[in-house]
Protein backbone atom coordinates (compact mmCIF):
# COMPACT_ATOMS: atom_id res chain seq x y z
CA UNK A 1 0.00 0.00 0.00
CA UNK A 2 1.26 3.43 -0.71
CA UNK A 3 0.14 6.77 0.47
CA UNK A 4 1.99 10.06 0.63
CA UNK A 5 5.19 8.62 -0.91
CA UNK A 6 5.40 5.82 1.64
CA UNK A 7 5.31 2.23 0.31
CA UNK A 8 4.82 -0.91 2.42
CA UNK A 9 5.36 -4.36 0.97
CA UNK A 10 3.05 -7.19 1.98
CA UNK A 11 4.52 -10.62 2.75
CA UNK A 12 3.23 -12.03 -0.53
CA UNK A 13 4.92 -9.21 -2.51
CA UNK A 14 8.24 -10.15 -0.98
CA UNK A 15 7.71 -13.85 -1.86
CA UNK A 16 6.79 -13.05 -5.46
CA UNK A 17 9.85 -10.85 -5.89
CA UNK A 18 12.03 -13.52 -4.30
CA UNK A 19 10.59 -16.24 -6.54
CA UNK A 20 11.05 -14.11 -9.64
CA UNK A 21 14.69 -13.48 -8.77
CA UNK A 22 15.58 -17.01 -7.69
CA UNK A 23 13.36 -19.25 -9.85
CA UNK A 24 15.31 -21.19 -12.44
CA UNK A 25 15.06 -19.34 -15.74
CA UNK A 26 11.89 -20.27 -17.59
CA UNK A 27 11.20 -23.37 -15.52
CA UNK A 28 7.45 -22.80 -15.50
CA UNK A 29 7.37 -22.21 -19.24
CA UNK A 30 9.51 -25.25 -19.94
CA UNK A 31 7.36 -27.46 -17.77
CA UNK A 32 4.20 -26.16 -19.43
CA UNK A 33 5.53 -27.02 -22.88
CA UNK A 34 6.84 -30.40 -21.72
CA UNK A 35 3.51 -31.21 -20.08
CA UNK A 36 1.57 -30.28 -23.22
CA UNK A 37 3.83 -32.47 -25.36
CA UNK A 38 3.60 -35.36 -22.90
CA UNK A 39 -0.19 -35.09 -22.78
CA UNK A 40 -0.38 -35.15 -26.58
CA UNK A 41 1.96 -38.10 -26.98
CA UNK A 42 0.24 -39.86 -24.09
CA UNK A 43 -3.13 -39.43 -25.79
CA UNK A 44 -1.75 -41.05 -28.96
CA UNK A 45 -0.25 -43.90 -26.93
CA UNK A 46 -3.55 -44.42 -25.11
CA UNK A 47 -5.39 -44.55 -28.45
CA UNK A 48 -2.96 -47.15 -29.79
CA UNK A 49 -3.28 -49.15 -26.57
CA UNK A 50 -7.06 -49.19 -26.92
CA UNK A 51 -6.87 -50.12 -30.60
CA UNK A 52 -4.52 -53.04 -29.99
CA UNK A 53 -6.68 -54.27 -27.12
CA UNK A 54 -9.77 -54.17 -29.35
CA UNK A 55 -7.88 -56.01 -32.10
CA UNK A 56 -6.76 -58.66 -29.63
CA UNK A 57 -10.38 -59.24 -28.61
CA UNK A 58 -11.54 -59.48 -32.21
CA UNK A 59 -8.74 -61.88 -33.10
CA UNK A 60 -9.48 -64.03 -30.05
CA UNK A 61 -13.14 -64.11 -31.05
CA UNK A 62 -12.22 -65.18 -34.60
CA UNK A 63 -9.98 -67.91 -33.13
CA UNK A 64 -12.89 -69.18 -31.04
CA UNK A 65 -15.17 -69.23 -34.08
CA UNK A 66 -12.59 -71.18 -36.10
CA UNK A 67 -12.12 -73.58 -33.17
CA UNK A 68 -15.89 -74.16 -33.04
CA UNK A 69 -15.97 -74.80 -36.80
CA UNK A 70 -13.09 -77.25 -36.42
CA UNK A 71 -14.90 -78.98 -33.57
CA UNK A 72 -17.97 -79.31 -35.77
CA UNK A 73 -15.82 -80.92 -38.46
CA UNK A 74 -14.28 -83.33 -35.95
CA UNK A 75 -17.78 -84.28 -34.76
CA UNK A 76 -18.79 -84.86 -38.38
CA UNK A 77 -15.65 -86.97 -38.82
CA UNK A 78 -16.64 -89.03 -35.77
CA UNK A 79 -20.15 -89.56 -37.17
CA UNK A 80 -18.68 -90.84 -40.44
CA UNK A 81 -16.36 -93.13 -38.46
CA UNK A 82 -19.36 -94.56 -36.64
CA UNK A 83 -21.13 -95.17 -39.95
CA UNK A 84 -17.98 -96.79 -41.33
CA UNK A 85 -17.78 -99.03 -38.25
CA UNK A 86 -21.40 -100.07 -38.74
CA UNK A 87 -20.73 -100.83 -42.39
CA UNK A 88 -17.71 -102.93 -41.38
CA UNK A 89 -19.87 -104.83 -38.91
CA UNK A 90 -22.62 -105.21 -41.50
CA UNK A 91 -20.19 -106.71 -44.01
CA UNK A 92 -19.51 -109.48 -41.49
CA UNK A 93 -23.20 -110.13 -40.83
CA UNK A 94 -24.73 -109.53 -44.26
CA UNK A 95 -25.41 -112.19 -46.86
CA UNK A 96 -22.87 -112.47 -49.70
CA UNK A 97 -25.11 -110.57 -52.12
CA UNK A 98 -25.09 -107.44 -49.88
CA UNK A 99 -21.33 -107.45 -49.09
CA UNK A 100 -20.33 -105.44 -52.21
CA UNK A 101 -22.75 -102.67 -51.14
CA UNK A 102 -21.16 -102.41 -47.68
CA UNK A 103 -17.66 -102.59 -49.18
CA UNK A 104 -18.51 -99.57 -51.35
CA UNK A 105 -19.97 -97.79 -48.31
CA UNK A 106 -16.75 -98.35 -46.35
CA UNK A 107 -14.69 -96.88 -49.24
CA UNK A 108 -17.04 -93.89 -49.46
CA UNK A 109 -16.84 -93.23 -45.70
CA UNK A 110 -13.04 -93.44 -45.77
CA UNK A 111 -12.89 -90.89 -48.59
CA UNK A 112 -15.37 -88.56 -46.88
CA UNK A 113 -13.48 -88.86 -43.60
CA UNK A 114 -10.20 -87.87 -45.31
CA UNK A 115 -11.83 -84.71 -46.72
CA UNK A 116 -13.46 -83.88 -43.40
CA UNK A 117 -10.17 -84.42 -41.54
CA UNK A 118 -8.32 -82.10 -43.92
CA UNK A 119 -10.93 -79.37 -43.36
CA UNK A 120 -10.84 -79.87 -39.57
CA UNK A 121 -7.04 -79.62 -39.50
CA UNK A 122 -7.16 -76.50 -41.68
CA UNK A 123 -9.65 -74.87 -39.29
CA UNK A 124 -7.54 -75.88 -36.27
CA UNK A 125 -4.50 -74.24 -37.90
CA UNK A 126 -6.49 -71.07 -38.65
CA UNK A 127 -7.67 -70.96 -35.03
CA UNK A 128 -4.09 -71.28 -33.78
CA UNK A 129 -2.97 -68.50 -36.14
CA UNK A 130 -5.71 -66.15 -34.89
CA UNK A 131 -4.69 -67.00 -31.31
CA UNK A 132 -1.10 -66.01 -32.10
CA UNK A 133 -2.27 -62.73 -33.64
CA UNK A 134 -4.37 -62.03 -30.54
CA UNK A 135 -1.44 -62.76 -28.23
CA UNK A 136 0.80 -60.44 -30.27
CA UNK A 137 -1.79 -57.66 -30.07
CA UNK A 138 -2.11 -58.10 -26.31
CA UNK A 139 1.66 -57.89 -25.92
CA UNK A 140 1.66 -54.71 -27.97
CA UNK A 141 -1.27 -53.38 -25.92
CA UNK A 142 0.73 -53.91 -22.72
CA UNK A 143 3.66 -51.95 -24.19
CA UNK A 144 1.34 -49.06 -25.12
CA UNK A 145 -0.17 -49.15 -21.62
CA UNK A 146 3.29 -49.09 -20.02
CA UNK A 147 4.29 -46.15 -22.22
CA UNK A 148 1.09 -44.27 -21.37
CA UNK A 149 1.58 -44.91 -17.65
CA UNK A 150 5.16 -43.63 -17.77
CA UNK A 151 4.01 -40.43 -19.49
CA UNK A 152 1.25 -39.96 -16.92
CA UNK A 153 3.83 -40.29 -14.15
CA UNK A 154 6.03 -37.75 -15.94
CA UNK A 155 3.10 -35.30 -16.12
CA UNK A 156 2.49 -35.74 -12.38
CA UNK A 157 6.20 -35.16 -11.70
CA UNK A 158 6.04 -32.01 -13.83
CA UNK A 159 3.27 -30.65 -11.62
CA UNK A 160 5.27 -31.44 -8.50
CA UNK A 161 8.39 -29.86 -10.04
CA UNK A 162 6.43 -26.73 -10.85
CA UNK A 163 5.03 -26.48 -7.34
CA UNK A 164 8.28 -27.22 -5.55
CA UNK A 165 10.53 -25.43 -8.07
CA UNK A 166 13.08 -28.22 -7.82
CA UNK A 167 15.29 -28.47 -10.88
CA UNK A 168 16.18 -32.10 -10.17
CA UNK A 169 12.46 -32.98 -10.48
CA UNK A 170 12.44 -31.41 -13.93
CA UNK A 171 15.26 -33.77 -14.86
CA UNK A 172 13.22 -36.65 -13.41
CA UNK A 173 10.34 -35.55 -15.67
CA UNK A 174 12.64 -35.77 -18.67
CA UNK A 175 13.99 -39.16 -17.58
CA UNK A 176 10.58 -40.75 -17.01
CA UNK A 177 9.37 -39.17 -20.28
CA UNK A 178 12.28 -40.78 -22.11
CA UNK A 179 11.32 -44.16 -20.63
CA UNK A 180 7.72 -43.64 -21.75
CA UNK A 181 8.74 -42.68 -25.27
CA UNK A 182 11.12 -45.66 -25.43
CA UNK A 183 8.30 -48.00 -24.40
CA UNK A 184 6.08 -46.40 -27.03
CA UNK A 185 8.81 -47.00 -29.60
CA UNK A 186 9.02 -50.63 -28.55
CA UNK A 187 5.26 -50.93 -28.99
CA UNK A 188 5.46 -49.28 -32.40
CA UNK A 189 8.20 -51.74 -33.44
CA UNK A 190 6.22 -54.69 -31.99
CA UNK A 191 8.96 -55.56 -29.49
Amino acid sequence: MSGGGFHVHGPHDHELEHAAQHEPAGMAGQLAVITAILATVGAMFAYMGGATQANAGLYKNTAAIKKTEASNQWNYYQAKSNKQNLAELAIELAPEARKPFYTDEIKRYKQEKAEIMAEAKKLDAESAEWDKKSDAQMHEHHRWAQATTALQIAIALAAIALLTKKRWLEYAVLGVSAIGVALGGMAWLHL
